[in-house]
């Protein structure tokens, strides 16, 4: 016997169905009803500090979970606020759906207080836009969201709610769980791509992309040892693969170890499994040269639209990852002779692309940041999640942390493919949280820029309020130092708009209620990191350690000074 629902009740009972058990967001006067259908049901609603957290809290439970992150803000100033969390998940193909509370029916079109026509601002970066008018459809509306999210390429969806629909009453039947759609290889595709491998002497797997599960990547590595393949993994992709086993030979992103660039230059079959092949991962599109790399492609994506967009390879498939995964752990291996002695020499490039760089040796520096890594990675279980924003300090992360231990399963890396600053601390946040929430316990280690952090450090305060254990290393060398290194590249000795004036960053921690301490030797890392891992295990709150460096030291390849000079003796030339 169907009863009468108010359309938040509706909404709230659909999530239901579909599995939510954590949504994020900021409350509004656009959504009440939704707030008071939530107050009684077995949902988690995360109450963050401002949307744009929100909404990477939600892009970060997608990534790990596989599952639409769920994320709720009000109209008009919490949308755009939650808009670089729709744009991060757009392009790191994350399920997500974002609810934005609407104006009434009755006042639209007329520019009321906080109208935004959500259609056509967020068209570009959404895979569906919809605003739900009658609350009898919202069942319809919601599983259409659940499976365009999660179906072949996924991605956000923005559903507007208008706040008279949520407030009428319909009786309606909710709706079935949605159940996600991926294309399979067919056996004529993988009986080509054998015969392409076999006929291959120097082949490359490079992995990337969503969609992926721990039955999948184990597929993958039964792949690559049957056939001895040398694996590689897509910008911010390093988790897909385990960085230990000796098939991982590097990431192919910012900071490329000039090693493996040159390997995908002289490979004469790549198959990329899973990535968009942007600019990232390809070098400013020069690794493979487009439209027509010199090297035989085998690409293989969960959209179809992804493939020959930019490259046209020599065979496209299009397939979801467990299903690509599958179709290639079965494959009879090839003869691998002519490229496995390879395997091994990719291996020792990346190995010594893991050793200390000369900036950091013979004491040259106060705090070495090589050496602060090998601590946390030996103080750390091995199935850590570490999150990152955008900034020059993630190269720490990417080059010298080592991802992808399966033993859980679990995805280990949440950074943004978008390049967005301030992700570090939210999905630090959103981690922990989702962890606890599915009673585990993996650790969880956030690197953080300056001005990275500043950018959405007061999530900060919904670490402490729901008890999240989050280490924060913040990264402080009073620059925007990406924006920097570039402006001495290009107007060496001209700075101008990158310097900063920071808070004392562990003073800010302890002011939130979280334990703050600063480190600026190498020798007070080891003691501080102790100090701070107690305390997350005593309270089960956040730690935060300030790490203070010499800014000039602004990758571990090179210093702003090398850089000024050689610009300036380029200039000089001319």
């Amino acid at each position: 016997m169907l009863t009468a629902r108010t359309g938040g009740q509706i909404l709230v009972d659909a999530l239901q169905t579909h599995g939510a058990d954590i949504v994020f967001g900021v409350p509004g006067e656009s959504y009440l009803a939704v707030l008071d259908a939530l107050h009684d049901a077995p949902i988690r609603f995360i109450v963050n500090r401002q949307e744009g957290g929100a909404a990477f809290m939600a892009d970060a439970y997608g990534k790990l979970s596989g599952r639409p992150g769920i994320c709720f803000v009000t109209r008009g100033p919490g949308a755009t606020n939650a808009s670089i969390g729709v744009h991060t998940a757009f392009q790191d193909s994350t399920p997500m759906i974002l609810f934005i509370g609407q104006v009434g029916n009755e006042f639209v079109e007329r520019e009321a207080f906080q109208e935004i026509d959500y259609r056509r601002m967020f068209g570009p970066m959404t895979k569906w836009v919809a605003q739900i008018d009658r609350a009898d459809r919202i069942p319809e509306y919601v599983a259409r969201a659940f499976q365009i999210a999660t179906s072949g390429r996924c991605g956000p969806v923005v559903l507007a709610l208008p706040e008279d629909m949520l407030s009428e009453s319909a009786t309606i039947a909710d709706a079935q769980a949605y159940r996600p759609v991926q294309a399979s290889p067919g056996a004529a595709q993988i009986a080509r791509l054998r015969t392409m491998l076999a006929a291959a002497k120097r082949p490359l797997v490079l992995l990337g992309g969503s969609g992926w599960d721990d039955a999948a990547c184990e597929a993958i590595r039964r792949f690559a040892e049957a056939n001895r393949l040398p694996v590689a993994c897509a910008f911010r992709f390093q988790d897909l693969f385990d960085n230990r086993h000796p098939h991982y030979i590097g990431d192919v992103g910012i900071g490329i170890n000039p090693r493996l660039a040159a390997r995908i230059g002289d490979a004469d079959l790549i198959i990329a499994i899973g990535p968009r092949l942007g600019e990232m991962t390809t070098g400013g599109y020069t690794l493979l040269n487009a439209p027509q790399p010199r090297q035989r492609l085998i690409h293989i994506h969960s959209g179809a639209e992804e493939l020959g967009r930019v490259y046209q390879a020599d065979m496209m498939i299009n397939s979801g990852m467990p299903q690509i995964a599958a179709a290639l752990a079965d494959m009879p291996a090839v003869d691998s002779t002519a490229w496995q002695a390879s395997v091994a020499h990719a291996r020792a490039e990346f190995d010594a692309w893991q050793a200390e760089p000369p900036v950091f040796k013979d004491g040259a520096a106060k705090l070495n940041l090589w050496q602060v890594v090998q601590t946390l990675q030996a103080a750390l279980p091995a199935d850590t999640i570490l999150t990152n924003g955008a900034g020059n300090f993630a190269t720490w992360a990417h080059r010298f942390w080592l991802y992808g231990d399966k033993s859980s399963g679990l995805r280990t890396q949440l950074a943004p493919t978008s390049g967005a600053m301030g992700y570090g601390v939210p999905a630090g946040v959103a981690a922990r949280i989702v962890e606890q929430h599915q009673g585990r316990q993996r650790a969880v280690l956030t690197f953080a820029g300056d001005g990275d952090f500043l950018m959405n450090g007061q999530e900060l305060a919904t670490a402490v309020q729901y008890k999240a254990g989050v280490l924060f290393i913040v990264f402080n060398n009073s620059m925007y130092g990406t924006i920097r290194m570039h402006q001495e590249r290009n107007f060496p000795a001209r700075v101008f708009g990158t310097q900063l004036r920071n808070p004392d960053f562990a003073a800010l921690a302890r002011a939130y209620g979280a334990y703050g301490e600063i480190v600026e030797t190498t020798a007070a890392f080891p003691d501080a990191l102790q100090r701070a891992q107690s305390h997350i295990q005593v309270t089960g709150l956040p730690a935060l350690i300030e790490l203070r460096y010499d800014g000039n030291l602004i990758t571990p390849n090179t210093t702003l000074d090398t850089i000024r000079h050689t610009a300036q003796k380029a200039n000089s030339s001319k």
